[in-house]
C-alpha cells in the first residue's frame, strides 16, 4: 500500500468515527473511549501486576489510562482529527506500515482492569488495527487488582484470575459465575491443570475459528463465549477438526440459543384451531406415516426403567398400526449413541425418542447434525431448544397414593421413598403428604432417599411406619408388593395397596398423533427460539394407579373420584393452604401454581420429617442423574469430562 491508499483509508475511518460520534450524543452517551482514572476513583485497588507480553482480544480495549488524548478517539478508537493533523500523518504511516511487509511490531501498553484494556502507549496502534478489523494486538499488560467484593462482577473476575493463572488466555470471557470452572472441566482438564503451550493453541485456534463463523449466524451470537462454551458442552475438539464452516454455524446456531433458553412446559396437547385452507394444505403436506426410533442406553432386559418404554413403544405401534413403524436401538459398546443415531436416520427414522437423561448430549449433537430429524429426550427442564423433553406429572397419581395411605394408616406415621432430588420428585412427596393429611389431618411423612441409602425400605421398617410409599410401578403387570405403596403387616411383610405408573404407551401414541398431525411448530410452545418440555398427565393418559383388589370399597371409590377429578382438571393438588417446613407460606389457598413452580419445588411442606439431601450425601452411581437433572444441578461443581486435546 503506498501513502495516497493509506490516506484514503484514514479518510474512511475518519468518515466512520465522525458518524458513530454523532451517533452515540444522540443517544447521550459518551462518544469517547473510558478513563481508568476516572474509574479507578471510586475503586479500591489492592495491587498492581506486571503480567507480561500477551496477545489481548482488540475489542475489550475500552478506553485509555489518562484523559489527555481522550477526545481524539471515539469509544471504538476510530479517529476523529482531521486528515491536515500531525495526528493523522502518523496514523496514516502506521497504516502503510500495517498493510506492508514491516507491519505493526511493537506492542501497545496496556491496563488490564476487571478484564478490559485501557491504552498507556500506542492508542494509534489500536486505532489503525481496530479500522482494519484484526482480532487481536500484542500489548505488554499491567494488572490493576481490584479489591474482593460478595458481588457478581467480582466473583467472576476473581475467577477469571484463577483460570487465566493456569491458562494464560484472554481470550474467552464470561459474566456468569461458574463458567470457567465448565469450561475447564468440559476441555477435560482438572482444576489446578495447568495448561500447556499446545494445548493453549488448540484452544485459542479453536475458538478463533468459532468465532469467525459466529459472525454469519443469523440472530447474531450475544455471546461468543458462551456459546463456545455450550458448543464444548457437546463436542470434542477432535469432532470441530472435522467440521465444515456450515457444521459449526448450526451448532452455534443451537449454542447460542441455549445459552440463555427458558424452558416452556406444555402441559397439553391441544392444537389450535385450523381454517380450512391450512387443512386443505396438511392433506397435501403431511405425512400419511411416521418412522419413530426408539434409543435405549440399556437393554430392555436389564432395566426396568427401559422395560417400560419398550411396552410403550410396542403398545403405541399397535395402536397406530398402518400409520406408524417404530424401531428400536440399543446401545452397546460397540455402537454409540451417535452411531445408533445414524443408523436410524439410515433407516429412514423422522423422529427419535432418547429414553434416558443421559442421552441429552447424543440427543443435541443428532439435533445439529440432521436438522430434518424431530428429536425428544425423556428428561425435564432441559433449556435446548434443538431437542424436546418429556416427562409425566406423577405427582398426581402420588397425591391420590397419599390419600389412600392417610385412609389406611393407622398410626398416621407413613414411609415414602423418594428416588432423587431432581426436577418433579420433590413435588410428587409434597403431593402425597397433602393426599395423606387430606384424609388424616394428623399424618406425618418419614422421607427416604433411595440415591442415599441401600435398602431404604429397611430403615422404614425398623422405624414403626405401617404404610410405606415406595418406587412407583414401571409395568402395570410386575408384582405389586415390590412397588407403590404397601401396607406393613404385623409379620413385617408388605401388603400391595395401589401403585402409581408411568403409561409411555399413551404418552408415545399422543406425541407421534400431534406429530402426524401437523402440530409440532404450530403452538406458541413450539417456537423454535425456546426449549420445549411435554409434560402430560391423567388428563391424557400418561399417568394412572393400579388399586389393589381388596381395597376398602369406601377408599377405593375416593381414588376413584380424585382420578376422575384430576383427568377432567376439576382438582389440583396444590390449590389449598400449604406450609413449609421452615413455616413459610406457600400458599394462602387462593392460587394454582404454575407448572415451572411445581417443576422446580425445592422445598418440603410440614407434614413432612426428612430433609433434601445434598450432592455430597447421594450416592455415586445417582450423582450423574443429579448434575443433569438435579434441583440445585446449577451450583454444582463441573465434573471433569473425559476429553483429550
Amino acid at each position: 500500500m503506498n501513502q495516497s491508499d493509506a490516506a484514503a483509508a484514514y479518510r474512511l475511518a475518519h468518515k466512520r468515527g465522525l458518524k458513530q460520534c454523532s451517533e452515540d450524543l444522540k443517544k447521550g452517551i459518551s462518544p469517547y473511549p473510558a478513563v481508568l482514572d476516572e474509574l479507578l476513583a471510586d475503586e479500591t485497588v489492592v495491587g498492581r501486576l506486571e503480567v507480561g507480553l500477551f496477545e489481548i482480544p482488540i475489542d475489550r480495549i475500552v478506553g485509555t489510562v489518562n484523559a489527555g488524548r481522550r477526545t481524539v478517539f471515539t469509544r471504538d478508537f476510530l479517529p476523529l482529527l482531521e486528515e491536515n493533523t500531525e495526528f493523522a500523518m502518523k496514523w496514516i504511516n502506521l497504516c502503510r506500515d500495517h498493510l506492508e511487509s514491516t507491519g505493526i511490531r511493537d506492542p501497545i501498553r496496556c491496563y488490564e482492569f476487571r478484564g478490559n484494556f485501557y491504552v498507556l502507549e500506542g492508542n494509534k496502534r489500536v486505532s489503525v488495527l481496530r479500522s482494519f478489523g484484526a482480532p487481536i494486538i500484542s500489548a505488554s499488560v499491567l494488572r490493576v487488582l481490584p479489591a474482593w467484593a460478595d458481588d457478581e462482577p467480582t466473583r467472576v473476575y476473581y475467577e477469571f484470575l484463577a483460570y487465566f493463572e493456569r491458562s494464560k488466555l484472554y481470550t474467552i470471557r464470561f459474566d456468569k459465575p461458574g463458567r470457567y470452572a465448565r469450561l475447564i472441566a468440559a476441555l477435560g482438564f482438572a482444576p489446578d491443570h495447568i495448561w500447556t503451550d499446545a494445548e493453549r493453541q488448540t484452544v485459542r485456534s479453536l475458538y478463533t475459528r468459532f468465532a469467525e463463523e459466529a459472525q454469519h449466524v443469523s440472530p447474531a451470537v450475544t455471546s461468543v463465549s458462551d456459546a463456545f462454551l455450550h458448543f464444548l458442552s457437546v463436542y470434542s475438539t477432535d469432532d470441530a477438526r472435522e467440521m465444515t464452516g456450515d457444521d459449526i454455524r448450526a451448532a452455534i446456531a443451537a449454542a447460542s440459543a441455549a445459552a440463555d433458553a427458558s424452558v416452556n412446559v406444555a402441559t397439553d396437547l391441544v392444537a389450535p384451531e385450523k381454517g380450512v385452507i391450512d387443512r386443505l394444505v396438511d392433506a397435501v403436506l403431511l405425512p400419511d406415516h411416521l418412522r419413530a426410533a426408539f434409543l435405549y442406553e440399556y437393554d430392555p432386559q436389564d432395566s426396568d426403567w427401559i422395560a417400560a418404554h419398550e411396552a410403550g413403544r410396542i403398545a403405541a405401534e399397535q395402536a397406530m398400526e398402518g400409520k406408524v413403524k417404530t424401531a428400536a436401538y440399543v446401545i452397546t459398546p460397540e455402537a454409540s449413541a451417535d452411531e445408533r443415531f445414524r443408523q436410524a436416520v439410515a433407516d429412514g427414522a423422522d423422529v427419535v425418542f432418547a429414553t434416558t437423561p443421559s442421552l441429552i448430549g447424543a440427543c443435541r449433537k443428532a439435533a445439529v447434525t440432521y436438522p430434518q430429524l424431530k428429536v425428544l429426550n425423556c428428561s425435564v427442564i432441559m433449556p435446548f431448544p434443538g431437542v424436546r423433553t418429556y416427562y409425566s406429572r406423577i405427582y398426581e397419581a402420588k397425591f391420590i397414593s397419599g390419600a389412600i395411605a392417610g385412609a389406611m394408616s393407622e398410626t398416621g406415621r407413613i414411609g415414602y421413598i423418594a428416588s432423587a432430588p431432581i426436577f418433579g420428585v420433590v413435588a410428587g412427596v409434597n403431593a402425597f403428604a397433602l393426599g395423606a393429611r387430606m384424609t388424616n389431618p394428623r399424618a406425618r411423612i418419614e422421607l427416604h432417599w433411595s440415591c442415599c441409602e441401600e435398602g431404604p425400605v429397611s430403615g422404614l421398617l425398623q422405624s414403626g411406619v405401617d404404610v410405606i410409599s415406595n418406587r412407583d410401578l414401571p409395568i402395570p403387570s410386575l408384582p405389586q408388593s415390590l412397588w407403590g405403596l404397601n401396607r406393613v403387616l404385623p409379620d413385617g411383610t408388605l401388603h400391595g395397596l395401589a401403585a402409581p405408573y408411568w403409561n409411555w404407551g399413551e404418552f408415545y401414541r399422543r406425541l407421534l398423533t400431534d406429530i402426524l398431525q401437523g402440530h409440532w411448530e404450530d403452538n406458541v410452545f413450539r417456537s423454535t427460539a425456546q426449549a420445549v418440555n411435554y409434560w402430560l398427565g391423567m388428563q391424557h393418559g400418561a399417568v394412572d394407579l393400579v388399586l389393589a383388589d381388596d381395597l376398602p370399597e369406601g377408599v377405593k371409590a375416593l381414588a376413584l373420584l380424585l382420578r376422575h377429578e384430576l383427568a377432567d382438571e376439576n382438582l389440583s393438588p396444590f390449590f389449598r393452604h400449604i406450609v413449609s417446613q421452615d413455616g413459610t407460606v406457600r400458599s394462602d389457598g387462593t392460587r394454582l401454581f404454575s407448572a415451572d413452580e411445581i417443576l422446580r419445588m425445592d422445598w418440603l411442606c410440614d407434614a413432612v420429617d426428612g430433609s433434601i439431601p445434598s450432592f455430597d450425601q447421594i450416592l455415586p452411581m445417582a450423582q450423574n442423574i443429579v448434575r443433569l437433572e438435579g434441583i440445585y444441578r446449577d451450583t454444582l461443581p463441573p465434573e471433569k469430562d473425559d476429553v483429550t486435546l
